[in-house]
């Protein structure tokens, strides 16, 4: 079923690197674990075996990467291509549509409902309405798509029209997230964003217009330029947005970014805030935000109506369930298995035009590194259920990692061992920092 060709490993995020308060060149946010520079080739016969096998009593969810941007922000280091031909664009969403099929026909995920679905990128809106309805509707040939209670649609505001917008809400797209980042157009250009604060507020009344059921606008605090004053003006305009929720990212300069590569020739620093400075400014959001009737649900997110609106995608995936990856340099979750699709798109295109899954790396964790996997993950949104954890997996995490714990309580990162585990709101908003404590170590 698979053939492994011939990548250079390396795309994804390792072990969170030891903080200082400088934010220096490494990466910061946790997003799975075992970390991705522990996955290798060497597990493609287990992963096979994954899908081989017998569905897994959990929920599946399916991940379809568009990896095209009209521009690559200097600090963005996912796999994405820009200046890309309009033929190519169309190769690549016929070979997602063909991966599709290929991976609903294993016996791990055939005839399994999908109960989520996340279109990211790159830039899923920089596809026309036409390759959209296309996408969607092979997707949907492949998938059982009628029972998903989220699909979630990565924007970026200058790639949306009108009719874009209305094509997204006639496809079934529940969820609309909006990339602004930032609302000062300096700061905008200065971090290599390619839309500008006009084209925020056009795409908004449209996707307003629209009536999608959840709207969400993704923030970055600190990036290259920003002031207290300009972040205050972010959080105002985004405030008058009423989206039903928000998500804002602390700025991060991973190894391979476009800021980091220009800082390291030039023998210089990317002189964003440092830690200290971002956790502020992210405090003060949550602050304003919360005097305005939103909850906090993450160490990122705060939601308006936390009765209506859910994350399925993000609550589901940390808790254990299926993800079936879509696209190049894609990330899945099979049956206890991780995996990763090739990284580079003309490894991805001959692998599915030859019929084959392009899965490319991963790795077949333990039974104790799926429970700090989903530990890990669920300490971020800074509630932890350690009995549910301890029920599943027959291991108390508070008794198997007594230390760790205690050390949180004393640092005033952690206010209530519960269970729930319950995080102060400066350990909520350092919560990456924390987690590091409760990895193995390499090789254990």
């Amino acid at each position: 079923m698979f053939r492994s060709p011939t990548v250079r490993f390396g795309l994804g995020m390792s072990t969170a690197t030891t903080m200082t308060d400088t934010t220096e060149p490494g990466s910061y946010f946790v997003a799975n674990y075992p970390p991705f520079d522990r996955w290798t080739a060497a597990a493609l016969p287990a992963i096979e075996a994954a899908f081989a096998a017998p569905p897994a009593d959990v929920p599946l969810g399916l991940y379809v990467h568009v990896p095209y941007c009209r521009k690559r922000c200097k600090f963005c280091y996912f796999r994405v291509y820009t200046d890309v031909a309009a033929p190519d664009v169309e190769r690549y969403t016929q070979a997602l549509v063909r991966e599709a099929a290929l991976a609903a026909a294993t016996p791990a995920l055939a005839a399994r409902p999908l109960r989520y679905v996340y279109f990211g990128g790159g830039t899923p809106s920089f596809l026309s309405a036409r390759q959209l309805e296309r996408l969607v509707a092979g997707l949907r040939d492949s998938f059982g798509w009628a029972a998903a209670e989220e699909v979630t649609f990565e924007c970026e505001p200058g790639t949306l029209s009108e009719a874009k917008v209305r094509a997204l809400r006639d496809l079934g797209m529940t969820r609309i997230s909006l990339g602004v980042e930032n609302f000062s157009d300096v700061i905008l250009e200065a971090n290599g964003r390619a839309h500008l604060s006009a084209e925020i507020l056009r795409a908004w009344d449209w996707i307003r217009a629209a009536g999608f059921p959840d709207t969400n606008v993704d923030l970055i605090a600190g990036m290259l330029g920003e002031t207290a004053e300009s972040w205050h003006e972010t959080v105002s305009r985004t405030l008058a947005l009423e989206p039903d929720s928000v998500t804002i990212y602390q700025m991060e300069l991973p190894f391979n970014t476009p800021f980091v590569r220009a800082a390291r020739d030039g023998g210089g620093v990317v002189p964003v805030a440092d830690w200290s400075t971002k956790r502020a400014w992210v405090a003060e959001a949550f602050a304003r935000f919360e005097a305005r009737g939103y909850v906090a649900s993450s160490g990122y997110t705060v939601v308006r109506d936390p009765a209506r609106v859910h994350f399925r995608y993000r609550d589901m995936l940390w808790e254990g369930a299926d993800l079936a990856a879509l696209g190049v340099a894609s990330f899945g979750h099979v049956s206890g298995t991780h995996y990763q699709n090739a990284a580079h798109q003309d490894d991805y295109l001959n692998q599915v035009e030859s019929g084959h899954l392009p899965v490319a790396r991963g790795l077949a964790p333990t039974r104790r590194e799926l429970l700090i996997r989903e530990m890990v993950l669920g300490l971020k949104r800074g509630r932890l259920d350690t009995a549910r954890l301890h029920r599943k997996y027959g291991i108390d995490p508070l008794v198997a990692w007594r230390g760790a714990w205690e050390r949180l309580v004393a640092d005033g990162d952690v206010v209530s061992l519960g269970p729930p585990v319950t995080l102060s709101r400066a350990g909520l908003l350092r919560v990456d920092a924390l987690l590091p404590a409760f990895f193995e170590p390499a090789g254990s």
